[in-house]
């Protein structure tokens, strides 16, 4: 009850003060967990080399607020979120694909403020986002309430999930995920994400493969100071080949690119590299 009492408090704060306090909450974390601080540093290293340095103190920083605006982005009246979009970049590719009578294929990878993505397509057009619960369950409402409400709806991740996005795609409709969260044994693939071999999901390559997919990549910049934020979306810099362990590659490849983008808002905690159980080491993979 009192966390849920505190998500609700963090939803009432304006946008600014969210972020100044997550900028904050950002350095706490990074200070008192010696685990997380190591995986950050490294997979910021692994990515941008010698200007990890600097950009290590945004990074920490804008991990805090990413993981704080989220209660505002779930809670918050559709409407309002939508609205601290200043600026939108590529619609015309949405417009474009509708046009053709293609479905959509909205690859978005944990950039930004990530979350407010599916809610800007949602304010145009219907869109089926896959919906994998949180590890706190005093989230799991929060989180079905701000992923499923107005144009938009949710698929859970597993097999009846993944049905329902092949139909919405087959049936010329928009489609959105994560394409860089580790899955599970036997749903993934070994390969490289910036220099070192990471276990990929397949999902995003198979959903591309569906006929008449057309995909694009998207993402919300955080900007200064609360102003809000801009979204992205971006045709692909590479074309998929139908081929599964290729494509995953691919898609890999196009997530970096968006990274470098703004390398400072991508979420370099997170255990990328992980293996997962029962998965073949990458080591023999390559073998």
């Amino acid at each position: 009850m009192l966390f849920q009492f505190l998500f609700r408090l963090l939803a009432r704060l304006p946008l600014s003060w969210l972020h100044r306090l997550g900028g904050w909450a950002g350095w706490v974390v990074y200070l008192s967990s010696p685990s997380y601080r190591r995986r950050l540093q490294a997979n910021l290293a692994q990515a941008t080399g010698e200007r990890a340095a600097g950009l290590l103190p945004q990074a920490v920083a804008e991990a805090g607020r990413q993981a704080l605006e989220v209660a505002w982005i779930w809670l918050r009246p559709a409407d309002e979120v939508v609205g601290k979009v200043v600026r939108t970049e590529g619609w015309a590719l949405v417009e474009q694909a509708r046009a053709d009578g293609a479905g959509i294929l909205f690859i978005t990878p944990h950039l930004g403020c990530f979350e407010i993505t599916a809610q800007c397509i949602a304010a145009h057009i219907p869109i089926t986002v896959l919906f994998r619960p949180p590890r706190k369950t005093e989230l799991h409402a929060f989180m079905e309430a701000g992923r499923a409400r107005g144009q938009m709806e949710t698929a859970p991740a597993d097999v009846s999930g993944v049905r329902k996005l092949v139909k919405v795609l087959r049936g010329h409709g928009a489609v959105g995920m994560l394409p860089d969260q580790v899955p599970g044994a036997g749903e993934g693939v070994w390969a490289p994400f910036f220099g070192r071999p990471a276990w990929t999901m397949t999902l995003a390559a198979r959903l591309a493969a569906v006929k008449n997919v057309r995909v694009i990549y998207t993402w919300a910049e955080r900007l200064p100071r609360g102003e809000g934020y801009v979204f992205r979306l971006q045709a692909p810099a590479e074309a998929l080949t139908g081929e599964i362990e290729a494509d995953a590659a691919i898609i890999n490849r196009e997530v970096e690119r968006m990274i470098l983008q703004c390398p400072q808002q991508y979420l370099w905690g997170y255990n990328r590299y992980k293996q997962p159980r029962a998965a073949r080491p990458a080591a023999e993979a390559e073998a």
